[in-house]
Order: C-alpha cells, then structure tokens, then sequence
C-alpha cells in the first residue's frame, strides 16, 4: 500500500501506528501528533476541532455509544441547530484535499484503516436554498408552524448517528401551487456517517442518473417503512448514454477483479481494509477476504501501484474487462438482422424507401470497429424474400420462400454476412429494394414467420432483430385479428385489448431470450397495428418500440422523424448478451421486477441486448432488522460490448439508515416515486384493469398523506384544514395528477388502443429524465421570454422560465411552446400581432397560418433564430434517440389538435378529470376520511 509519506508538507513524518491499523503524523519541530493527513498552511493540529466532538453549548444532555454506532440524543430546551449539527459534528474535507478522521476508540475500532469523511455535495457558504430552506428562498405559504415545526425539530435530532441530520420542512399542498423548476433540482443529499467510504472522491457514490432510491434514508426496520407508506425502490438506467462534456465510465483493464468470497459483491469504495491493508472486509455481509496479489500492482508500468488511485475505490460505477471465467463461449460479434414490410402499404405510405435509404445512409454509423459485425436482410409480404449475398459479388440475389407454415433458410450460407466485407453488395442491394417491389398490390403480411425466419439465421450468435412493420400480421404464426372495439373503450373491458391477444409473442420472445437475441419493433400503420401484442417481443427481450401512426413519407417531417430515430438506433452502442444483478446489504431483497428483460431466476435479469438510457425499476423489501449504519446496493451488468469485449459495468449506491420517521420523510425522491408510480401503473392497467391502475396510485398517495398527517404534524382544530406533505415531496401529487392524465392510463372512451398501449411502453421504459416532462410537459411562453433566452450561455442554449401547466397562463396575443418530450406544440393566440406572424413563421398575418405538422422556418431575424434555438434544444437536451414533431397549434384552429395540445396543461379540467385545485381538494377529503375518489 502505498504511504501518504511522499505527499506530507515540510516539517511532518508519517508513522505506521499498529494498535489502529493507521498512520499516526507527527510535526517533528514540535513532536505534536495526529491522525488527520497535514496540509500546508494547516492550523496547528492543537487548534483543530477533534471530529467527535460536540458543542455542549447547544444542548444540555448528552449520551454517547460506542464508535460507530454514536447515537446522540439531545433533550431539554428543545432547540433546533439550523446547520443541521454541521458546524463541531462533523469535520468536512477541504477543497480537493484528503482528510482522514479518528474514530473514537471503541472496540469495534481495532480493525478499521485509513476512512476518509465523505465530502459534502455542496462546499460550506455555497450550499443551494433548495438543499437547507424552503423553495427560492420564499417564505412558507399558509402554513402555521409552531408546535409543529417543533416536534418536526425533535424528530430530526434523533437520527443516525454521527452525520448531518435532515432537516424537514412542512408544506400546506393547498396554499403552495406546483412550481415546474422543483422537478429538475438534485434529490435529497445522501448524508452518510463519517468513515463509511474509504475514498474523498465525489465519484463515490451513483449519480441519480445512474440509480436513484425513492427514499435516500433507508428505515432500519419493516414496520417502520410500511407506517411511512413510502414506496422503496431502485431506479437504474445502467447503460446511460454520454453528453459532451461528461465522463465516460472509468475502464479498469488489468482483470484484477476483488469479489466477497460468501456475497460475490464487487469490492468498491464501501469496503474496509484489515489486517494492515491485506485484507478487506465485505460491506454486504462483513466477511473478511484477501486483497488479490497483483491489486497494488501496476502492470502498464509494472510496479507497484497506488491502492488508492484504483478506479474501484473512488467510482461508484465502473467496468471491468472480464478474464476468460466469466465467459460461457467468446464474445459474439453484432449481428442485425432487419425484417422489412414490403406489402402494398408498406411501399405506398414510402416506408420503404425511407428505411432502405437511412440504413444505407447510417452503415457507417454502425458500431463495427473489429470489423466483426455480421447483417441480413430480409423482406417479407405473404411470403419471405431473403437476399444471398456472397462477398466479392457486385450482384445480390433474392430467394423467395412461400412457404410460410414451415419456414426454412433457402441457403446455409452468404444470408447472414460481414458488414466490411460485402459492403459494396448490401449497398447495392439496399439501393434496389424499394424498385423491386415499387408495384407491389400484395396485402398482407407473414410477420411471425419472418420472425422465425430471422431467428433461425442468428440464433447460434444472438443479435438484434429489427422489425419494420406497417400492416397487422394477417398470416402464419402470431396471425391477429383486428380487435378495436369503439364500444369497449372506457369500459372495464378494455384492459383486454392492452394484453397480447397470441401467446405467440411471448413465447417467441423467451425463445429469442434463450438465444441472446432481442427485437426492436418499429410500427407503422394508417389502421390498427395491435401495438400491445407486439410490443411482447422487445418487453421480453429488453428491446424497444417505436410506433409512427398514419406514417406518410410524402410529409417531410415525418420522414425526417423516422429516419432520425432509426439512424440513432443503429449508430447506439448496444451490450449483448448481458445478464443483469443487484446485490444488496444483509437484511435488504429485491422483490420485484418492472421493465423490459426476462427474469431468469429469482434475481437474474437476462437482457439479450441492453439499449442506452432503457430505464429498469425494482422495488426492494426490508427483510430483517438492518443494524449497520449505511445500507450498500450493487447493480452488475456482465456484458459483451458490441466491440468483442467482455466486461462487467458496476454501480455502487451507498445510502444511510435511519430509525426516525421523520427523516424517511425528508429523504423521499419524489422523481424516483413517480418514476416507480408509472411502472406500476402500467403493471396493473395490463396485469388487472385500467381503473384498478388509477385507484391503486391514487391510494398510495393518500397512503403516504395519511401516514405524514398522523405521523408529522399536531392535531388539533386546524390540522382538518391543511393538506401536508414534506417540502421534497410537494410536487409528487402534480405527478400523480400528471399520470393519472397520460394517456396511457386516463379515463376516456376516445383514446385509440394502439395510441394507449405505446404509451404505456413509454411510461415503463423511459429513464426519469425524460419520463418527467411526459408526465409533466414544460411549458413556456415564447412572446415576452427574457432576452437572454434563445441565446447561447455558458452551457448551451439558454431555456425560458417554465410555467407552471394552466391554461390560465395562456395570453390571446401570445406564442407558447408546449412540450412533453415526445411532441412539441406551438401554441399560438388568435389576436397575435402581424408583426409576430411574420418574423416566426414568414407569414402576412395569423388567417394566413395553417396548423398542424410543420416545419419552422429560420428566417433572417433575432426572434426567429431565438425561437428556433429553443426548439432545437428542446429537441437535443435529454438522452434518448426520440426526435419530436412540431406542431403549430392556433388558438381557434382545429379542435382535436387544439384538445391535444391543452391535455398537456394538466393542472386544468378536462373532461371527467378534476383541475390541480380539485385534485387537492378531493386528496384533503380522503386524507380526512371523507369522501371517495378523485
């Protein structure tokens, strides 16, 4: 292990001390000593306050446990600490330096090494209103505190032992309207106790974008999360995908992997090292291992190596490359194999031609830098048209199979090839398809055996399949029916068209699981499609949908949305054949599953080819009393990178526990609640009914309501009156209202199933990031936006203010951009002046404005260039290969665009479905026990 000998200031000598396993520094002129690494310039060590120790000024009783479970208990005046106990509590690290703290000298403190603190997210004096006061700064509307911020106080000294308190603050729902920008600020800060992570670096622990915990103070007992009513769940987006500027996940290549020997955990920056640093001690299940032998090696150099410089022990996420024990046969290269509708609406509506010219356009964009990558092709109607194409040749040629009952491969070999070799060929080929069957009338299509067929071709390998579908498949296997019933829609009947109507699908797909192969679906049709029987195959197979309604290449727009979208699929680096685990401290189990993947075993999630940014969530029971300080949760995904290479991604969470109601309260995620709300919603509408969905997330959040009201706030004559929620949650009932709205699960009789089920595969796979605005679209106003806005800042394109979703906001002579991530709106007012009209759309005058799809001009002025930025931006600002349409929406134009645009504004009433207002309403009766449902 290396010494922190070499790093010391002048005037300090480092000392191995083998009673505390750590080194002791002395300041050799003055023979003072210290535990803590010296810096220069550093006060006298005589000066520094020691970290255990507490202001007895500020409280007049005191009782102390043992070193690392201190338990502070603080009675009598009663007062609060504003800094949360920071200041003589806890010793922060300073800026970019190491700060090591002594324990006290418990027994438990025998085996405990060089623990550095963790360092806050935040440095002193530049902490965020938002982290330690109430939103911007504003004072609290209409709620009386008093006897209740006095008993909220009381709770919030009671917690954990040894790290800041969570301070929780009370919010009157009634009184405080929802304010859009609380939904884009961090989650509740991890608070973990001093000496639970070895490393100072702000790595350590997962960023929300990475996994996020609906609750970032974990209750140490099951009784006491059941009375909280909070949800405990894990939102992981393993594969995030990289924006400029970021970093890419550190690559540890030495193959020097430390697993527990009992847990299999993967050692991280949670772990302890013992016996003079030669052995580690698990933070799941405390079991003591050896270090590997070459750990402290460094074999780029061959030398010895900085332990503490190790990726692993200062990232919480990281990839290993794998040695060769963690493979079953090597490493498969990509296959793709694209399945293309060739019927007569196929090739009528341009699909086409769309799909052959932007993968002929994107062959390049396909990850294939070992040159290993194999592709097919494979056309189908009422019968299937394979292409063999053998390398060298310049001329494809097409073998057509009709029989579709027993489908066979007309060729063992040159069906399936080397992308860099017969590159010349598929070029051709991709060229000649749209004039081979340009004067197609055939109708119908044999989906389900051109699945076969494509599966037969790769499943020796595994791969994708990428199906491009535009006409219900009519023959063969996995045959539908249309069953689009207008008179079921909006009855308890029609959570039956939401489930596949052919076991064929999910079949099929635990066949493709079995073979590592996954299906991407890209659906379009002017009819009914059975959206929800063929999103089986990808919900099965960790795939994706993509569904373009009433698809027609003639409009540019919609030729440029597909052709984006497909292009960004096939450029995305993809795992394959991954597996998927997540370990958890003693006490903790992962007990149940939402996204999609297949689950193997009781907690192995297989994943045949895992997308970027496809969102997974697992909800996780408290099993047995947890008495360790912190909780850790791993998440493993073994994987081969579309590259040949196998590795192991690792994401470390590590949260603290908590015995204390109230700071279960205060550490709630609430974009990680909303994020579970909706797949659990979908789970229901599709595992029950549609109306069991709606209920069963309007009772949890009574639940949680009930549980604050009884548990937080005072009785009395007034408590009737308030509808309380701490100030972190405050806008998890506008996410409740959002979903309750979406259209993957709102009461109406006029959604088109199709439209429905593909929503609801959004709602389960979309990562937080972009799941939030689909709940809760963003809404700005255009007209008056600030100067700055539309302009370019320090970080991009400057955004306008959001504003909150009414109606009410909306101006007769105003433009407003309304958006939810998937489709823009244009909202323009009918008495918006000439000038307006034309400086943005390079019209005369508002008559002259035609709504619907469109695309914006950029014209030769300010305001226009200002508008188109902000769309351009609202369009690149989130992961996801999604590219939304515009749409221009006139105030007195057509009245389904105009509905479709004002169900965005989800804080009014539409239909049968309450405002904000009456939402709260409805929600303060049930809290009081009056009253039904919303």
């Amino acid at each position: 292990m290396a010494s922190p000998a070499a790093q010391l200031p002048p005037g300090w000598a480092a000392e191995w001390d083998a009673t505390h396993q750590r080194y002791l520094f002395i300041e050799t002129a003055t023979g003072r000593t210290q535990w803590e690494v010296p810096e220069a310039g550093a006060q006298a060590p005589d000066q520094q306050p020691m970290a255990p120790q507490v202001p007895a000024a500020h409280h007049s009783k005191r009782r102390q446990y043992a070193a690392g479970q201190t338990q502070v208990y603080y009675g009598g005046d009663g007062s609060t600490d504003p800094s949360y106990g920071a200041a003589g509590t806890q010793q922060q690290p300073a800026a970019g330096g190491q700060l090591f703290t002594p324990g006290l000298m418990g027994e438990q403190q025998q085996f405990a090494t060089q623990q550095a603190t963790q360092p806050p997210y935040y440095q002193p004096g530049q902490e965020p209103e938002y982290v330690s006061g109430p939103a911007y700064g504003q004072p609290q509307q209409g709620y009386v505190q008093g006897a209740v911020d006095q008993l909220a106080g009381q709770f919030g000294q009671m917690g954990m032992g040894g790290h800041k308190q969570f301070q929780l603050y009370t919010t009157n729902l009634l009184t405080s309207p929802p304010e859009p920008r609380e939904l884009y600020r961090p989650p509740p800060e991890i608070r973990l106790p001093p000496n639970s992570c070895i490393s100072p670096s702000p790595f350590a622990n997962a960023d929300p974008s990475y996994k996020r915990c609906t609750l970032n103070a974990v209750p140490t007992t099951s009784s006491l999360l059941s009375k909280a009513k909070v949800p405990f769940a894990l939102v992981i987006t393993p594969y995030r995908s990289l924006k400029e500027g970021e970093e890419p996940v550190p690559l540890i290549t030495d193959t020097v992997i430390a697993r527990c020997r009992r847990c299999r955990t993967y050692i991280n920056p949670y772990v302890q090292f013992i016996d003079g640093g030669n052995r580690w001690r698990c933070c799941m299940c405390n079991m003591a291992n050896e270090v590997p032998q070459l750990f402290d090696w460094d074999q780029v150099r061959n030398q010895p190596g900085d332990r503490w410089a190790r990726a692993e022990l200062n990232h919480s996420v990281v990839e290993f490359v794998a040695p060769t024990e963690y493979m079953v046969r090597p490493p498969q290269p990509s296959v793709y194999v694209f399945l293309i509708d060739v019927s007569h609406s196929a090739v009528q509506s341009g699909m086409v031609a769309t799909a052959t010219r932007a993968l002929l356009e994107n062959l390049d964009r396909i990850p294939d830098e070992d040159e290993r990558t194999k592709i097919a092709i494979i056309c189908y109607d009422v019968s299937l048209y394979f292409f063999s194409l053998p390398p060298g040749s310049a001329d494809p040629a097409m073998l057509v199979v009709s029989d579709i009952e027993d489908v066979f491969l007309p060729k063992p070999t040159d069906l399936l090839v080397n992308l860099a070799e017969s590159r010349s060929t598929l070029e051709t080929l991709l060229g000649r398809i749209p004039e081979m069957f340009q004067d197609n009338i055939i109708v119908g299509s044999a989906m389900g055996p051109a699945l076969q067929a494509g599966f037969r071709l790769m499943s020796p390998i595994g791969g994708k399949i990428m199906v491009l579908s535009s006409s219900l498949p009519s023959l063969g296997a996995g045959a539908l029916k249309p069953r689009e019933d207008p008179k079921v829609l909006g009855t308890s009947k029609e959570s039956a068209l939401l489930q596949a109507a052919s076991p064929f699908y999910k079949t099929f797909a635990i066949e493709c699981s079995r073979a590592h192969v996954s299906v991407d679906m890209f659906l379009f049709s002017a009819g009914y499609t059975d959206v929800a029987s063929l999103a089986c195959l990808p919900h099965y197979t960790s795939g994706q949908t993509y569904y373009y309604p009433a698809f027609n290449a003639g409009r540019s727009e919609d030729a440029l949305k597909f052709a984006h979208e497909f292009g960004e699929v096939l450029a995305m680096p993809i795992m394959l054949e991954a597996v998927m685990r997540v370990r958890a401290s003693r006490g903790l189990r992962m007990a149940s599953f939402h996204g999609n993947f297949f689950v193997r075993s009781t907690d192995l999630l297989a994943m045949p080819a895992v997308p970027q940014d496809q969102s997974y969530a697992i909800e996780v029971q408290i099993e047995e009393t947890l008495t360790s300080p912190y909780v850790v949760f791993q998440t493993a995904v073994l994987h081969t990178t579309c590259y040949g290479e196998r590795r192991i991604r690792i994401i470390t969470l590590a949260l603290p526990t908590t015995s204390n109601i109230s700071e279960v309260f205060a550490s709630a995620d609430q974009v990680a609640i909303g994020t579970l709300f909706a797949d659990k919603a979908v789970e229901r509408a599709t595992t029950y009914k549609l109306e069991d969905s709606r209920d069963y997330i309007f009772q949890k959040l009574v639940d949680i309501l009930v549980s604050y009201k009884t548990n937080m706030t005072s009785g009395g004559a007034g408590a009737s009156a308030q509808l309380a929620i701490s100030d972190n949650m405050k806008m998890l009932p506008v996410l409740v209202l959002g979903l309750l709205k979406n259209v993957g699960i709102r009461q109406s009789a006029q959604i088109p199933p199709d439209i429905r089920a593909y929503s609801q595969c959004l709602l389960s796979t979309l990562p937080s990031q972009l799941l939030i605005p689909y709940i809760y679209p963003s809404f700005y106003s255009l007209h008056n936006m600030p100067p700055e806005a539309g302009t370019v800042g320090e970080t991009g394109v400057i955004m306008p203010p959001a504003l909150p979703l009414t109606s009410e906001r909306l101006e007769r002579h105003g433009l407003f951009l309304i958006e939810d991530g998937q489709t823009i709106f244009l909202y323009v007012g009918r008495d918006a002046v000439p000038q307006l009209i034309l400086d943005v759309f390079n019209l005369p005058n508002y008559e002259a404005l035609r709504g619907g799809k469109t695309t914006l001009p950029v014209l030769d002025n300010p305001f226009s260039q200002r508008v188109n930025a902000v769309i351009q931006k609202t369009r690149e600002m989130r992961r996801g290969v999604y590219y939304p349409h515009l749409y221009v929406v006139k105030d007195d134009g057509e009245p389904p665009l105009r509905l479709w645009a004002l169900s965005a504004l989800i804080q009014d009433r539409a239909d049968v479905l309450p405002s904000y207002q009456q939402f709260i309403s409805s929600l303060k009766d049930k809290v009081n026990g009056i009253g039904g449902g919303y």
